[in-house]
């Protein structure tokens, strides 16, 4: 596998990083409780948005770009000044690490080393820094995840990314179905709506319009995006999704004769909606989760969020969302008033001057 090596300006690696990483204050006030006591990371602003998962441009065309990411990860070297760094992953061959560069500002050294290289959008990594003959974790970078022979690694994915990062499939499964009744797609007239925009369109057609979607369901990969945002910039809130997953299928499945919560009738869920909302749920155990109404609202939130926000963040798949949002606001003369492929670039709208 070629590692294609983007080269980019110390200006462009440094805009993307000092804001976060470049801070005198050592305070722990950025720790929502994802990190374990101690941990240095807690003082790092944003600490998530570390390596930076950034658009693809070949400076020829979108159709080009569009399928690639480029990736720049930084090592923070402010401290202990290193002899040379290198970065070694999954991205490409493991016994070829690439060098990571000084980075220098008016002409001065900055003490950040960094490097970009080009990786495919849909896809998860695992890498290591390599300091000075030692083959470090990403310091900054809290997505870690351990292989099968026990060793831990660092981790990151690409956008439009369907891989299960964070939920197991039973996880899924019912966030799928408490998702569905929080979102409008539920309604008939509306999941008409959505399933057309893919029926009238043939195989090659899709693949052409909706390059990295995936099956189109009720919930238009809100469970997705919601997997990926607890796995990167929310992953303070994995543990409410895991504590109230696993009592709301309990809930449910006691309320349905021992049956698979995933296939309950949505009457169960509307009644679990309400009791939720109350802080008074019959059956559940507040000495695991304190607050059911708080979940509720978190859980909105993200399902929200994820139907209509851009496709690369995992959600709204294959622009569904906004093609709801699209048929739904309308003027007189029965043009949309959401036209939103004007904002964005090719496939998935017509705009040249935005890419990504």
């Amino acid at each position: 596998m070629k590692i294609e090596v983007i080269e980019k300006d110390d200006q462009y690696i440094l805009n993307h990083c000092t804001k976060y990483l470049a801070r005198e204050s050592r305070d722990a006030r950025h720790d929502f409780g994802q990190y374990a006591p101690g941990d240095e990371r807690a003082a790092i602003c944003e600490a998530w948005r570390f390596p930076v998962v950034d658009a693809h441009w070949d400076g020829v065309s979108a159709a080009g770009s569009y399928p690639y990411n480029d990736v720049t990860f930084v090592y923070d070297g402010r401290r202990t000044a290193p002899a040379s760094v290198a970065v070694l992953g999954t991205f490409g061959p493991l016994h070829s690490p690439v060098p990571l560069r000084p980075l220098v500002f008016a002409g001065e050294p900055t003490g950040f080393w960094a490097t970009t290289v080009r990786v495919p959008k849909g896809q998860v990594h695992t890498y290591k820094f390599a300091v000075d003959g030692a083959y470090p974790l990403d310091p900054v970078n809290p997505q870690r995840t351990v292989l099968d022979n026990g060793e831990p690694w660092s981790r990151f994915f690409t956008d439009a990314c369907t891989v299960p990062l964070s939920l197991s499939r039973t996880e899924r499964d019912l966030l799928g179905r408490l998702v569905c009744h929080l979102l409008p797609f539920r309604l008939d007239e509306n999941r008409r709506l959505i399933r057309g925009v893919y029926e009238s369109l043939d195989r090659a057609r899709r693949d052409e319009e909706f390059p990295l979607s995936y099956l189109l369901d009720d919930e238009v990969g809100t469970v997705n995006y919601i997997d990926k945002l607890i796995a990167r910039q929310e992953q303070h809130h994995a543990d409410d999704y895991h504590t109230c997953l696993k009592i709301i299928g309990e809930i449910i499945r006691s309320r349905f004769g021992g049956l698979d919560p995933a296939a309950a009738p949505a009457d169960l869920y509307a009644d679990l909606y309400r009791q939720m909302e109350t802080e008074k749920v019959d059956g559940w155990d507040y000495s695991r989760y304190g607050s059911p109404r708080f979940f509720l609202l978190l859980l909105r939130r993200h399902a929200m969020t994820g139907a209509f926000a851009h496709p690369k963040h995992g959600g709204n798949s294959g622009a569904a969302g906004w093609m709801y949002l699209e048929s739904r606001f309308r003027d007189a003369r029965d043009g949309t008033l959401f036209d939103w492929r004007r904002a964005l670039e090719s496939p998935l709208g017509h705009n040249t001057d935005y890419r990504g």
